[in-house]
């Protein structure tokens, strides 16, 4: 059987520059954080995100109008064309679907992602955690398995390395969800379990107000140490990573993590400000791990050398 047709260099090139450039706007902390990787890593890493974005921008960007269902399945399809080897015209699918077949990447977790988006369109409340659970399994989890290929697992810990890296990308999306409860409430969500909500005695008014109130603030606490628990979780799974990939996914861990301590530090209040993490500290973490991030690239390249 002969290997199916690759897009044009063009194409694919702008394909690539695109999602990096739709990584660098909207993920500033993970992008920092891949500026850590191997080059020949980064834009695999970018395909990834940009194709995430991508599709999280049909169902939630207010500057997309008519049907976002009939976007999202327009994507869809041809999505399942460039995966069956057909040149699509497509600003992300060159590249994404480049990277998927380059590293082998399950097209379950793909149909997974893409599920969770059509949840997006008819859902708006979780009623437990479980049911949250449910819904960033496609959003979130399947993400962390769908790098892990580009990042590399230890030769014979793939098995192991699958949960740590579902743990983490639940982590960061979880993260996301508490920080952006006003965000969100303005498209019309809820993401914070109604089960939470009710524990605490906090409406969906209270989530409006300008700032939190004492229920609020000890509703978000709640969310964030389970948050953390899930940070807890994905740590062992770092070391299972090729030595080229453990900088940039501990910096990735700390910036995000890095957003539930600003969060602490606001008294957990996520109504009155966005928490960010300093672009001080960000540049920090970044330095940090910049020393080990070289030695690993260099110590790659002689192994391969060898």
């Amino acid at each position: 059987m002969s290997a199916p047709p690759q897009a044009p260099a063009a194409t694919l090139t702008a394909g690539y520059e695109r999602c990096r450039r739709l990584h660098a706007s909207y993920g500033r902390s993970y992008y920092l954080a891949t500026r850590l990787l191997p080059a020949w890593k980064r834009p695999h890493v970018h395909a990834l995100y940009g194709f995430a974005r991508y599709a999280d921008e049909i169902v939630d960007s207010f500057a997309v109008t008519g049907d976002r269902s009939a976007a999202l399945e327009r994507l869809s399809s041809r999505l399942a064309a460039a995966l069956d080897g057909e040149h699509v015209r497509d600003p992300v699918l060159p590249a994404f679907t480049h990277t998927v077949r380059a590293f082998g990447i399950d097209h379950a977790d793909v149909r997974a992602f893409l599920a969770s988006m059509r949840a997006d369109l008819t859902v708006d409340r979780y009623a437990t955690y479980d049911d949250l659970l449910g819904y960033m399994e496609g959003s979130a989890a399947v993400i962390g398995t769908m790098m892990l290929p580009v990042l590399e697992a230890l030769p014979g810990e793939e098995g192991r390395a699958r949960e740590p890296a579902r743990q983490l990308g639940l982590a960061f999306q979880l993260t996301n969800f508490i920080r952006d409860v006003r965000e969100d409430l303005t498209r019309g969500r809820v993401y914070l379990p109604l089960a939470d909500l009710d524990k605490f005695g906090v409406t969906e008014a209270d989530l409006a107000a300008p700032s939190a109130a004492p229920a609020v603030r000890e509703l978000v606490a709640y969310e964030c140490d389970r948050a953390r628990d899930h940070y807890r979780r994905a740590r062992d799974g770092i070391a299972l990573l090729a030595p080229s990939s453990r900088p940039c996914i501990r910096a990735a861990y700390e910036l995000y993590g890095g957003i539930l301590d600003e969060i602490g530090a606001a008294g957990h209040d996520v109504l009155a400000r966005r928490a960010r993490v300093s672009r001080r500290r960000r540049l920090a973490i970044f330095a940090r791990h910049l020393f080990a991030a070289r030695a690993a690239a260099r110590a790659e390249r002689r192994v391969e050398v060898a």
